[in-house]
């Protein structure tokens, strides 16, 4: 048999005529018209150069001194992540500032943030309800019950009553977006915000009144919020009449969360993963419970943790994220709840400032919290706590020498005197605490040290420069890099720092690093500067 040989005729790219501007094929010329990016750039060659860039122009058939070989379309923040955030949070940017604790994350930081179309959520860790439904109301009468704006129920292991009783608060004043952080498994408390008030609307979409951010940073933590609440516990609120027969039936065909975001190394409550590990994991995850369960709307999942740069959060974009939520950079803005002297602290922090140490709400379980180093002693205290706590049955069995270097140099008052207000703080707050500790002399211990990791916060929050060493700051990496970024721009002033700034310049720079690799890929010679954003005033 004779083979024939198969020619393929080539196929000539049309022609392109530049318009007001020369294309570049420089590097310098590159960078600037790259950082262009509401609009749209072509893609051109020439018969003695590779591949350049020009804005404006046009095709033609044939002929001309150059070839048009792609275009690379306008690229706008907005259109970052999934647009699908976007519509169903009523924002304009797919970004969240997230729920640092103890009021850090201020009303008035969300509605900043609500009232330049972004997303931001109330730090109601730590607080009494009293203080969280007064936060909800301002909330309410501000920006009103369906905007774009949410609250923070976080897992409180040792003050279940208080969980329930947050969610509750929630429900009750119908609000509408819901963060719950720091769970490592569904609690009733969680299920009832996620499933309350499910119907089906006429098409039979099933409709959620509330949609629930989850927390994660591992992939078994992942799966419980794309899954379904369990059978058990729906049938626990049905039978305590917090749920109807309806809610649970529909409950079992949707996930328990509507977003989860994957919190990677960050400050507070961190595993200290890598999001180039953890999230893929868990957006692999999120396609595979979506096909067993057969959801009518995929859970859309973001990153979160170590994002304090253009270029990260581009990152986070790249690997596939929906949106993304900062966190402890979101201290250094002017709406932060932190004192004016603990955000000059954070302002001096670099990348290696920060250190684990234990966690005031888990402390009996061991659990630790990413905090800031420099400037302050609280990660080496509380550790000294933990060990003493860890390594003795109770406050009787320290010996006096220990208990006398404790009260010297970490607690700065007599066990007596620090057991006197732990004692009124749980009378008020939950009286059961102190039935325990008279049972168990070593949850009486864990009072008592908690008394200084709880203060620690607080004399950070109201600047109290006596107990500044003493100050406990969650920071991660994403601090130091915040503030090398900043370094010499605007953003380094403290007054500049603004929630919505920060946010506005992390998402232009991101789409800046976005539009340099969309270049790069295609073969342009794009120069290292400009996959650099330097901050500037955005509106």
């Amino acid at each position: 048999m004779t083979q024939k040989a198969v020619t393929q005729e080539t196929v000539q790219a049309p022609g392109w005529r530049a318009g007001t501007e020369a294309p570049a094929f420089d590097p310098v010329r590159i960078g600037a018209y790259l950082r262009r990016i509401r609009e749209p750039l072509h893609l051109v060659t020439g018969p003695d150069s590779g591949i350049g860039i020009a804005p404006g122009g046009e095709p033609i058939a044939s002929g001309g001194e150059w070839r048009l070989t792609g275009i690379l379309p306008a690229l706008y923040p907005e259109w970052l992540g999934d647009r699908a955030f976007a519509a169903a949070h009523g924002v304009r940017f797919p970004y969240v500032a997230g729920e640092m604790a103890n009021g850090i994350a201020t009303t008035r930081m969300v509605v900043a943030l609500a009232r330049a179309e972004l997303l931001g959520f109330f730090g109601a860790a730590g607080l009494g309800v009293d203080r969280v439904e007064r936060a909800v109301h301002e909330l309410t009468t501000t920006l009103g019950r369906g905007s774009n704006w949410g609250v923070n129920l976080i897992h409180s292991p040792a003050e279940p009553e208080l969980e329930e009783r947050v969610a509750d608060l929630l429900l009750r004043h119908g609000v509408q977006r819901i963060s719950a952080s720091a769970y490592t498994d569904i609690t009733p408390a969680v299920a009832r915000c996620a499933v309350t008030g499910l119907r089906v609307d006429r098409d039979g979409t099933i409709v959620r009144p509330v949609w629930l951010f989850a927390k994660v940073s591992r992939p078994e933590t992942a799966a419980a919020f794309l899954s379904p609440v369990p059978q058990r516990i729906l049938d626990a609120l049905v039978g305590r009449g917090q749920l109807t027969a309806d809610e649970a039936w529909l409950a079992a065909r949707v996930p328990v969360a509507t977003d989860v975001t994957v919190e990677a190394d960050s400050g507070g409550h961190t595993d200290n993963r890598p999001l180039s590990a953890v999230l893929p994991a868990v957006l692999a995850l999120r396609d595979e419970l979506s096909d067993r369960y057969g959801y009518q709307q995929p859970v859309r999942v973001g990153a979160a943790g170590g994002l304090g740069t253009p270029l990260a959060v581009a990152g986070a974009f790249a690997l596939g994220a929906a949106y993304v939520l900062t966190g402890s950079v979101n201290q250094l803005a002017v709406e932060s709840g932190v004192s004016d002297d603990a955000r000059a602290l954070l302002a001096q922090a670099d990348l290696a400032d920060v250190a684990m140490a234990p966690a005031a709400d888990m402390f009996e379980m061991g659990v630790r919290v990413q905090v800031l180093r420099r400037g302050t002693m609280y990660a080496m205290r509380a550790g000294r706590l933990y060990e003493v706590y860890r390594d003795h049955a109770s406050l009787e069995a320290v010996p006096a020498a220990a208990l006398a270097a404790l009260e010297r140099d970490v607690l700065h008052a007599t066990v007596e005197e620090i057991w006197t207000e732990t004692r009124a703080f749980w009378q008020q707050r939950d009286p059961g605490q102190l039935v325990r500790a008279e049972r168990d002399p070593r949850h009486r211990m864990a009072l008592l040290f908690r008394w200084y990791l709880g203060k620690s916060s607080r004399w950070a929050i109201d600047g109290d420069t006596g107990r500044r060493t003493d100050y406990q700051l969650w920071a991660g990496p994403a601090v130091g890099a915040f503030n090398r970024w900043t370094r010499g721009s605007f953003l380094a002033e403290p007054g500049e720092r603004t929630v919505t700034q920060i946010a506005l310049n992390l998402l232009e720079g991101a789409a800046v690093v976005t539009r340099a690799h969309q270049a790069r890929t295609f073969g342009v010679p794009v120069p290292p500067e400009a996959f650099a954003f330097a901050p500037r005033r955005l509106v």
